[in-house]
């Protein structure tokens, strides 16, 4: 039987296309939500077995949202993790294919993929109006069911090919070596088709709010042991200003005894710590999306 995995919907975004890439579709069966608290609220009530997020982009940073629920809404262990290529393309309609750009009078896509585009954006078509939507391929949808409008999508490929739009632009990023990384969460899949290339453990440190100089102190534990750490971020626990939590990735196994040995030094400091989880990451090895022109 197949285990079922939530991804941000609907069908066609990025979020679906790294599931694919990771998890054989035929031991998964993708099941889209429209919304990232949708996705990880559905892991953690037992709907699915596991979920596929955003977490960060390698052009407009975190995504928030996802964190701030992993921390505050949600009991998800994160179990895997994978880097992945993203190519934003501009899709319109096909009553549109020959539209200039210039004339298109409005611009739908996720906040994320508009920000990713601001120079192709101003540079071609500063009239347009640009309108937000809950994912990618939400706006490839709502373009392909209004072809009365000059509207046009930021989406992926199989959003285009999904909703019989026009290919318009391709790889209309401000910048070519753009890369997401998802994390998966829930239970530890069973199968999964490349191979690891490290093992990470992510860790949300909350320090002592009387402490002077408590996080030097949490990073030199890392430090004297040679831990590298690949993320260090801080979100707002939300009691008040000045008051953060830390989200640190490290580079190693729980299992890792020097990794073991500087949490429970970081736990004497008076810290609050708590292990978000420990799993193996994946990287698409060549960008096998298009080529920006």
């Amino acid at each position: 039987m197949k285990q079922t995995v939530a991804f941000l919907g609907p069908a066609g975004t990025f979020t679906q296309e790294a599931a694919h890439y990771l998890l054989p579709e035929t031991a998964y069966e993708t099941v889209p939500y429209k919304t990232i608290p949708d996705v990880l609220s559905a892991v953690h009530s037992g709907e699915v077995h596991l979920g596929v997020v955003p977490v960060e982009n390698a052009i407009e940073g975190s995504v928030n949202l996802t964190l701030d629920w992993l921390v505050h809404q949600v009991a998800a262990p994160i179990v895997g993790e994978l880097v992945y290529p993203v190519a934003q393309h501009l899709i319109v309609h096909e009553a549109h294919a020959q539209l200039p750009l210039a004339e298109v009078t409005k611009v739908l896509s996720h906040p994320q993929a508009i920000a990713q585009c601001r120079l192709f954006l101003r540079d071609n078509m500063s009239g347009a109006e640009i309108e937000y939507a809950s994912s990618t391929a939400e706006a490839a949808r709502i373009v392909s069911t209004h072809p009365e409008h000059r509207w046009a999508a930021i989406g992926t490929r199989l959003a285009q090919q999904i909703y019989n739009l026009n290919l318009r632009e391709v790889a209309i990023a401000d910048y070519a070596h753009n890369y997401t990384r998802f994390i998966v969460v829930g239970q530890a899949p069973h199968e999964v088709q490349p191979k690891a290339v490290a093992q990470k453990t992510s860790l949300l440190i909350t320090l002592p709010e009387d402490f002077p100089g408590a996080l030097y102190q949490v990073l030199a534990t890392f430090a004297w042991r040679k831990i590298n750490l690949t993320r260090i971020e801080s979100r707002p626990t939300k009691r008040g200003l000045g008051s953060y939590h830390f989200f640190i990735d490290a580079e190693a196994s729980a299992e890792d005894v020097l990794l073991q040995g500087a949490m429970r030094e970081i736990d004497a400091l008076g810290c609050r710590l708590r292990q978000l989880g420990s799993y193996p990451c994946y990287a698409v090895s060549t960008d096998f999306t298009a080529v920006k022109r």
